[in-house]
């Protein structure tokens, strides 16, 4: 169905675990099945770090999932989450600054952040951009890049209004330019809509279900 190997496609999924029931066996598992499969990184709860996963990049969330915690608290959340051994960390916006406009605010949030957490770690900015207009994600595309950020993401996954899409993908990826990562997250269950986002310019791929996708493309 496609020329991307399974491979080239494991090389740029976030292996993700963040169910509100995870346990810590479920993070083990979830450490274990992302080495038999080959991806990126793993991506849990704040509350499982710090975990023991040689050979994968640990990435966590701030703010996460409604993004409406105080700048301070999301800063607090990911300089805690450096200091337990994550290399990544996705923070979510508020949404409704963005929603209403207010750039600088997100901008401001997302300084905050990058400020506490250092310049050694990765910062992925989530838009819920199921939420937002074209114009919006744009403007946070802008304030993400303004701010320092390393990858813009489209979703926690845990919005009504919905996940990752191919046109919200190809937006952020033609704002960015290439200047910073692309990551699709939410929603994305099957190898044919992983394929989608990734011909759309997706860079990173948030999965919970990365044996299911994997499965679908020529090893």
């Amino acid at each position: 169905m496609t020329e991307i190997s399974r491979r080239d496609v494991a090389a740029i999924i976030d292996h993700t675990l963040l169910a509100p029931e995870a346990t810590r066996q479920d993070v083990d598992a979830l450490i274990e099945e992302a080495r038999e499969l080959g991806v990126l990184a793993i991506c849990v709860s704040p509350s499982m770090l710090p975990v023991r996963a040689p050979g994968l990049v640990v990435a966590t969330v701030a703010g996460f999932p409604s993004g409406k915690h105080h700048s301070l608290v999301k800063g607090a959340e990911a300089r805690l989450a450096v200091d337990q051994g994550a290399n990544e960390v996705d923070m979510v916006i508020d949404v409704a600054a963005a929603r209403t406009g207010d750039y600088n605010a997100v901008l401001a949030d997302i300084i905050t952040v990058r400020e506490s957490m250092g310049d050694r770690v990765v910062l992925k900015v989530i838009l819920e951009s199921a939420a937002l207009s074209d114009e919006q994600i744009v403007g946070v595309c802008r304030v993400a890049e303004q701010a320092g950020a390393n990858f813009v993401k489209t979703s926690t996954g845990f919005h009504p209004a919905g996940g990752a899409s191919a046109h919200a993908v190809r937006l952020m990826a033609d704002t960015v330019g290439g200047r910073l990562g692309v990551k699709a997250s939410g929603g994305i269950r099957t190898a044919a809509a992983a394929a989608e986002m990734i011909a759309a310019g997706a860079t990173r791929l948030g999965l919970s279900r990365s044996r299911e996708v994997l499965q679908g493309f020529p090893a």
